[in-house]
């Protein structure tokens, strides 16, 4: 079933469409840093780009754009992922990979893409839908997870396999194109957007680092050891890229008991 928003996953226990934030008092047409409540942590976009990040974070920071309640209007420049899929893609069947995305228009530098929809599940859930996969089975199941000040971890599974958007058919690469951002928009669960790493040509496939590693620090030795440890279990990578790590992903999180 197609989706282009976050849908509430079988568990139930988090609603992504209901609006738990305030909105700004902006009366202007779009919103400016210094004035709107929406933009404390500095302007989000420009020109229909996301801005650079600070080449000193470690990460890759997470917005917030203005909402539902909000006073601005609808043309704010502060309103950009919830507008939803402005570029023409296409949907194609890859040699090895199975159904890859690919773009029908150049894309610049840091323009949002589209947004990985699905359903949005707690932990108990994410886990059985993981276990009870085989090792033909595609996983689309993604785990975001952002690291607060405090030490505490917040996370967001994503699946999009039965209820989901086109962001669905986008391919790993160890060499990506895209990366994601957690975007706030109504409430604390956010929209997964993909916003393009590089200028993207015409006819080129789409692909993101299922990792989340893209913008963020190398692997320790701890997790690569890890890694290699898991390798029997793992699917191989087809991404064709010089830096290949010959294998997909891996979540070893959600195969464990709590």
């Amino acid at each position: 079933q197609y989706s282009p928003d976050h849908v509430a996953g079988a568990d139930g226990d988090i609603d992504p469409t209901e609006i738990t934030f305030p909105g700004c008092s902006c009366l202007s047409s779009s919103c400016m840093v210094g004035v709107c409540s929406c933009l404390r942590r500095g302007e989000n976009y420009s020109a229909l780009c996301l801005r650079p990040a600070d080449q000193e974070q470690e990460y890759a920071r997470p917005l917030w754009e203005c909402n539902a309640m909000c006073r601005c209007g609808e043309s704010c420049q502060n309103r950009l992922v919830q507008r939803g899929l402005r570029v023409r893609l296409e949907v194609f069947k890859t040699e090895k990979k199975g159904w890859g995305l690919r773009t029908l228009e150049s894309i610049p530098r840091g323009r949002f893409v589209c947004e990985y929809a699905g359903e949005v599940l707690g932990l108990k859930e994410a886990r059985r839908r993981i276990q009870a996969q085989t090792a033909k089975d595609s996983n689309y199941l993604i785990a975001v997870r952002e690291h607060l000040h405090h030490g505490q971890v917040l996370e967001t599974f994503v699946d999009p396999t039965y209820v989901g958007n086109v962001g669905r058919f986008l391919n790993h690469s160890c060499e990506p194109n895209l990366f994601m951002v957690p975007v706030r928009v109504d409430s604390m669960v956010p929209k997964l957007a993909l916003f393009a790493a590089t200028d993207i040509s015409a006819g080129e496939e789409l692909s993101y680092d299922y990792s989340g590693r893209f913008y963020n620090s190398p692997k320790s030795n701890q997790e690569q050891q890890s890694l290699e440890e898991d390798n029997g279990s793992r699917k191989p990578c087809y991404c064709g890229s010089s830096t290949c790590t010959s294998f997909l992903p891996w979540d070893s999180s959600l195969f464990s008991t709590p």
